[in-house]
């Protein structure tokens, strides 16, 4: 005979009652009831798990072994259950995401109206703040950051990585002439970041490392602003493949000095407060974000 979920929580039920009277009004059974399902059990597992006087009862040692797999197992079980019952409600509510702009328009804002056919209740707002000290403060659920991360009391999830990309107009490379060393870099128009000084550390082999430190003709604090003046021709960029792909497959834009790439990716995470509350709108709209990744 099988031990089933029925047979645990009687066995845990008493134990935790202390006496078959306390289990059965629990159990909402009688006590010979449950004292016939105790034996029952240990009938099944062919051992005593209790020692029972009319006084008291005491776990055997076998008992103390199999309460603690039976509290697992049970654990387990409800856990299931509860992830389960969670993915049958419809999430509902306001969500707020946060993105840096380039990653807000070229990877978020193209999938929204699926993300809202599949879950019409849940309440879309979309912000960019390139930098975000407090997610409480600007009543944020979900910020989407690239790069490393410092904050340790947010939870942290990896959604994807992107590599770095020199690139280039062919308007500007013809006019200008293409670099073929990353030395050359310094003779060119440069677009860089401000206030983003790892953004003007470009993952290019040279003659001294893997990271070339650039001083940008023109600085931006915005990717999506570089990567417009890119495609106006104004200088040679560093920017991430999720947002100049298409520009790339189009040939707006052209590698520069391709075979001195590191390799180099950019992490991709989703960080949020933990909250039960907001749990299922922040773990279906993850998910689906990742997909889309």
């Amino acid at each position: 005979m099988e031990i089933n979920s029925d047979d645990l929580k009687t066995f845990i039920t008493v134990i935790d009652s202390g006496t078959l009277s306390a289990a059965s009004v629990h159990l909402g059974q009688t006590t010979s009831g449950v004292s016939r399902a105790l034996s029952r059990l240990e009938d099944k597992l062919a051992t005593s798990l209790l020692t029972r006087t009319t006084r008291r009862m005491e776990l055997t040692e076998e008992g103390h072994l199999f309460l603690e797999k039976a509290r697992a197992i049970l654990g387990a079980m409800e856990e299931a259950e509860e992830t389960i019952r969670i993915r049958r409600q419809k999430p509902a509510g306001r969500l707020c995401v946060d993105a840096a702009s380039p990653f807000m328009l070229h990877c978020v804002v193209p999938h929204v109206a699926e993300f809202r056919a599949m879950y019409p209740d849940i309440r879309l707002e979309l912000s960019s703040n390139d930098q975000i000290a407090d997610l409480i403060e600007h009543r944020t659920d979900i910020a989407i950051r690239i790069g490393a991360l410092n904050d340790s009391t947010l939870h942290a999830r990896p959604l994807t990585s992107s590599p770095l990309y020199v690139l280039a107009s062919p308007e500007y490379l013809a006019q200008h002439g293409t670099p073929h060393t990353p030395e050359d870099l310094a003779q060119h128009s440069l677009l860089g970041f401000v206030q983003y000084e790892l953004g003007n550390q470009w993952p290019l082999r040279h003659a001294t490392g893997n990271s070339l430190p650039v001083t940008p003709s023109i600085s931006a604090s915005s990717g999506e602003t570089l990567r417009q003046l890119a495609l106006a021709g104004q200088g040679i960029v560093c920017l991430a493949e999720f947002m100049t792909r298409d520009d790339i497959a189009a040939g707006r834009l052209v590698k520069v000095l391709a075979s001195n790439y590191t390799g180099y990716c950019q992490q991709i995470h989703a960080v949020y407060y933990r909250n039960t509350q907001l749990a299922q709108r922040i773990s279906c709209f993850l998910e689906f974000l990742q997909q889309k990744l």
